[in-house]
């Protein structure tokens, strides 16, 4: 339309005068710029409208009619898409909402953005009342908060809901997207009283177990000492029952161990622990298990304390030191050593024994998990000595790193938080 104006206001100029050229070039250039200006204002009335897509487009002639055309087009395949993808937010929702588990979208600061039914039973929250309430608002729970902010989602945490003391939930968190999370949530509440029973029987049984197995071992010791048998044979058989009695006595000892630690109602006694002072306690035993068959090394690098429960960390520092031992041949070096990284306490036992394939190393610290039978019953282990120490560092919130290859040895580290640390300033 410029152009066209031009080439009349220049004919105009030719035939008549530059006044008149110039007086029709002015008018032609002020109608075009109302026409603009009609259908911007058009254009912005429609995109003012609170739901535009729900408006019919304004009508529109020469470039202006390109532009809604186009207009028109992208709002159809929007609408399209966001139908699509109602469609597909519906059935997922759909989905969700059948499953058998809580599910509780969180938002990158932990507020609640959907959750399912079976979520809103466990956790007495309101799908749509509780939207955008920080979800520790809600699971009023230090254990439930504590889980959030470590940041490590790897294992679930169970825990028992205040409001329904019969329920017994397990918790984990999903991270994903932009650090947004899922939660979530089992109930667990059968599986824990199977749970339950097992363990109540297994204590029961190793309680009653304790005494006969405390007189028979008492017989065959005064039978030994006073030589009621005089046979040969007769000397073997006792000393084999004697040996035997008394590894099943260690056995019901360690199931005895392994069910307190298990019993939820079993609270974790905490004090400050001198860990160098038991660490040369430890030293002077493994020395003298192994008397003087190994070359035993103590280092200690740091004097940090640590708070928790001192029986039990001695009792899973004591384990993993005389594995050490007796995985190790004779001749060989075990080394404790007892650190501070990063402000974590790091207790270490490494040993040049005889190690442990990568395809154990993850179910060593399953309860009677066996790398060699023959092996085990050898060094008169119960099976259990592991599993214990993975309980007793659960309830410390530490953890265990274990690196080993066969021939070369193995090398135990116990990884406590850097909340459990006691500097001696601290104190």
């Amino acid at each position: 339309m410029v152009v066209l104006a031009t080439v009349i206001a220049g004919s105009l100029w030719l035939v008549f005068d530059i006044v008149i050229a110039l007086l029709f070039y002015s008018t032609a250039l002020l109608l075009l710029v109302i026409y603009h200006l009609y259908y911007l204002m058009s254009l912005d009335r429609w995109l003012q409208i609170p739901d535009p897509t729900s408006a019919a487009l304004p009508d529109g002639s020469g470039a202006w009619g390109n532009v809604f055309a186009r207009l028109a087009r992208l709002m159809r395949n929007q609408s399209q898409s966001q139908q699509q993808l109602s469609l597909a937010l519906e059935r997922l929702r759909r989905a969700t909402s059948a499953m058998p588990e809580g599910v509780t979208i969180l938002d990158e600061s932990d507020r609640i953005e959907w959750c399912n039914p079976v979520a809103e039973n466990h956790f007495g929250i309101d799908s749509k009342r509780d939207v955008a309430q920080q979800i520790t608002f809600l699971v009023r729970q230090p254990q439930f908060a504590e889980y959030l902010l470590t940041h490590d989602y790897s294992e679930p945490l169970v825990v028992k809901q205040k409001r329904h003391q019969e329920l017994i939930l397990s918790l984990q968190f999903v991270p994903y997207g932009d650090k947004q999370k899922l939660l979530i949530s089992r109930d667990i509440t059968s599986l824990e009283g199977v749970e339950t029973m097992r363990r109540d029987f297994v204590a029961n049984v190793s309680h009653e177990l304790r005494t006969p197995l405390t007189v028979i071992s008492g017989f065959f010791e005064t039978a030994s000492e006073e030589g009621w048998i005089s046979s040969e044979m007769g000397k073997r058989a006792l000393a084999l029952m004697t040996d035997q009695t008394g590894r099943m006595q260690r056995l019901v000892e360690d199931l005895l161990t392994l069910s307190r630690l298990e019993n939820t109602q079993n609270q974790i006694r905490e004090e400050s622990i001198n860990v160098t002072e038991i660490l040369y306690e430890l030293y002077h035993e493994a020395e003298s298990l192994s008397a003087g068959r190994h070359h035993i090394n103590l280092t200690l690098d740091t004097d940090v304390k640590l708070w928790g429960s001192p029986d039990e960390l001695r009792s899973a520092f004591s384990n993993l030191v005389s594995n050490a031992i007796r995985y190790t041949s004779d001749g060989g070096k075990v080394d404790l050593r007892w650190s501070c990284q990063n402000g974590k306490g790091v207790f270490v036992v490494q040993d040049t024994g005889i190690g442990i394939d990568q395809e154990h190393i993850p179910r060593l610290a399953e309860r009677f998990y066996r790398v060699d039978l023959s092996r085990s019953r050898g060094t008169g282990g119960t099976g259990l000595g592991l599993a214990i120490v993975k309980h007793i560092l659960s309830r410390h919130q530490a953890h265990l790193e274990i690196i080993s290859e066969p021939g070369k040895g193995s090398s135990f580290s116990v990884w406590f938080p850097e909340k459990r640390s006691i500097a001696q300033e601290d104190e």
